[in-house]
């Protein structure tokens, strides 16, 4: 029988079942030597006196400073020498006004000494010594008690021993501490098409990430991961994982959460007691997260987009296991940031969107992170932070105020901020800048008319833009009709051959845009606003208009004409697939596919700058590296410098 989700429980109602686990957190007793990186279990005061006697803290001679008032480099005052003292000596020497005792660093201080003078600023004879400069009281001196008091608190139950306070317990005579018990969290994914990194990767399969995002994030919140494997689609697979996992104090698995056929995960989670208590949250990303309880221990049933897992994990998992390994629960700090362009969200469920933060001229912008919810790892790799759109909530509007929880504790915005169209070129320059010099740079894809927006809003030191106008020039119209006329430069960059992406060989032979049309080939369009939809649109109205028929009515007829890719990757890896027949992108990602390609036009990418940073030296870093020889050679196929490469155009 196929279960689907009909009692979604709410993300407060998800956080309550999850607090409601007696998951009080253990404590042990270890060796302070192995105690890095461990939660202190109870508070610590020191025993004794830190130093435990007086000591000197510098190679010198211990003296009564009163004898060395009138001492200069002209008149030194002479003062017996009676002895010398070492590091671990214990002196039987008294040191009366007259008399002096050579001390090394480190050595108890003789009685009736209070000081002591460096050796360089002293002159040894026979038995006395001459001393050239004056010392005041406690000078080069460090008391008993005056690093660690006895009975002072030295540590506070709850910190985390780092070399730091372990130094200081070692310092306080203390060789074990107790520390909260790491819960063992055992954790595996499930999946036929899974594969261990390091193993060949035959058609069909994926590596498995889950794993070892999730075994890392257990580490880093305090937990003990076990990683136990990949469990096949096959309910015996699952459920010896399953009872292995019984031996770990929490369970993790990710995939075969939702309710079609071969989703098994929460069946076997339903053969203990009592089982599943939670079969889908009203939350996006995650709806068919699984929260469960095996004979008395928590188990989640992750998804296994990876990261829908991460996030999950975030949000609901990550403060238990804190909980029980005595850390605190994340210092969430928030920011409030304004929203840029429309961002649509699905009533009736919360969600939690990745973004990444911009600084504009008048606070923070938010962008959200393309590719997220295709599972794309490294899109929340280089995320900021995330929002929370509450399941009341359909639209956020452009110019919104949003609360961002970030992900780090800090803001660090990179040196250079550059939102525009996707390029491989720009990567190309980043990675010789980064060779170059140490300034970090960001990039957001936001396609050409984000870009002009972000410069437009002072949130973009530099956009990516290649948008053809219908007078067939590129950029600078458009750039003047979004208001930016003398407050901007344009850098001319290099040229991308764009052409129609085909499959290998061509089968359909296609020669031009008027044969996708005639042929009734299934497309692949790039998004809206993007360069490439724009070329697309210009040669559809050009052919519209030659057969005589209306350009909405010519579009309405293309197959996948709608099904928007954000880049040109998309676009290719969609004709290779067989998901399209053809689609329009750039002769760069078509060579990296081994796909055929049609050349159309050699479109201009360039840079947009705000004058009141182009001389900045990061922005001139990144222009002369755009107009070196390096630069060109490391370009492939499709894209090349020219004559106008570097040419600034005051707009």
């Amino acid at each position: 029988m196929k279960k689907v989700f009909r009692n979604l429980v709410s993300v407060k109602k998800a956080h309550e079942i999850i607090r409601s686990f007696p998951m009080d957190p253990e404590i042990e007793e270890i060796e302070l030597i192995s105690a890095y990186g461990r939660v202190v279990a109870e508070d610590y005061e020191a025993e004794i006196d830190v130093p435990p006697f007086d000591r000197s803290t510098m190679d010198g001679y211990a003296v009564l400073a009163e004898d060395t008032f009138e001492a200069d480099e002209d008149s030194p005052v002479r003062l017996k020498l009676i002895g010398r003292i070492s590091a671990g000596d214990h002196p039987a020497f008294e040191v009366k006004r007259g008399f002096t005792v050579e001390i090394a660093t480190g050595a108890p201080l003789p009685s009736g000494a209070n000081a002591v003078v460096m050796e360089e600023y002293c002159e040894e004879r026979k038995n006395e010594v001459l001393v050239y400069r004056a010392v005041s009281p406690g000078e080069n001196v460090m008391f008993a008690g005056s690093d660690i008091m006895a009975g002072e608190l030295i540590l506070r139950e709850g910190e985390i021993l780092s070399p730091r306070e372990i130094g200081v317990l070692s310092a306080a005579g203390i060789s074990k501490v107790r520390v909260y018990r790491r819960p063992k969290v055992a954790i595996f994914s499930t999946g036929n098409e899974l594969i261990l990194p390091g193993e060949k990767l035959e058609y069909g399969g994926i590596y498995d990430v889950n794993s070892f995002t999730l075994v890392n994030s257990v580490r880093e919140d305090g937990g003990d991961p076990v990683f136990l494997g990949i469990a096949r689609d096959e309910e015996k697979d699952i459920e010896n994982k399953v009872k292995e996992a019984l031996n770990c104090e929490i369970i993790l698995c990710s995939g075969g959460t939702s309710a079609g056929a071969g989703d098994m995960v929460y069946r076997i989670f339903e053969r203990f007691e009592p089982g599943v208590l939670v079969h889908g949250i009203s939350v996006k990303p995650g709806k068919p997260t699984i929260i469960a309880d095996l004979n008395g221990k928590p188990a989640f049933g992750l998804p296994g987009n990876p990261t829908s897992a991460l996030m999950i994990y975030r949000i609901f998992v990550s403060p238990l296991i804190r909980k029980m390994a005595g850390l605190r629960k994340k210092h969430e700090i928030e920011i409030e940031a304004e929203v840029p362009m429309k961002i649509h969200s699905v009533s009736g469920r919360t969600e939690f969107l990745p973004v990444n933060i911009v600084r504009g001229g008048e606070g923070y912008s938010v962008y959200p992170v393309s590719g997220y919810y295709s599972g794309a790892i490294t899109s929340l790799s280089e995320t900021d932070g995330f929002i929370e759109i509450g399941e009341e909530k359909s639209i956020i509007e452009p110019g919104e105020k949003v609360k961002v929880s970030l992900f780090s504790e800090e803001i660090k915005p990179a040196d250079l901020m550059i939102i525009g169209s996707h390029c491989i070129g720009i990567d190309i320059i980043l990675k010789i800048l980064k060779k170059k010099s140490d300034v970090s740079a960001k990039t957001i894809n936001a396609g050409s008319s984000g870009g002009i927006s972000a410069v437009k809003r002072g949130e973009a030191d530099i956009a990516g833009v290649h948008i053809l106008d219908e007078s067939g020039e590129y950029n600078i119209p458009y750039i003047r009709k979004y208001g930016l006329s003398g407050k901007c430069y344009l850098v001319k960059g290099y040229l991308r051959e764009q052409g129609i992406i085909l499959p290998k060989g061509n089968p359909e032979g296609v020669k031009g845009i008027r044969d996708i049309v005639e042929k009734n080939l299934k497309i692949i369009n790039r998004n809206r606003g993007s360069g490439t939809r724009i070329l697309l649109d210009m040669h559809l109205r050009k052919i519209a208009e030659e057969i005589g028929e209306d350009f909405n009515s010519l579009i309405s007829g293309i197959n996948g004409y709608t099904i928007e890719a954000r880049s040109h990757t998309s676009v290719a890896v969609a004709v290779l697939m067989g998901k399209a027949e053809a689609g329009l992108g750039i002769k760069t990602v078509a060579d990296r596919y081994s796909l055929d390609f049609i050349p159309v036009r050699a479109e201009e990418y360039d840079f947009l700058i705000p004058k009141d940073r182009f001389d900045l030296e990061k922005i001139q870093s990144f222009l002369r590296v755009l107009k070196s020889e390096g630069f060109s050679k490391h370009l492939p196929s499709g894209l090349r410098t020219y004559e106008r490469t570097g040419e600034v155009i005051e707009i």
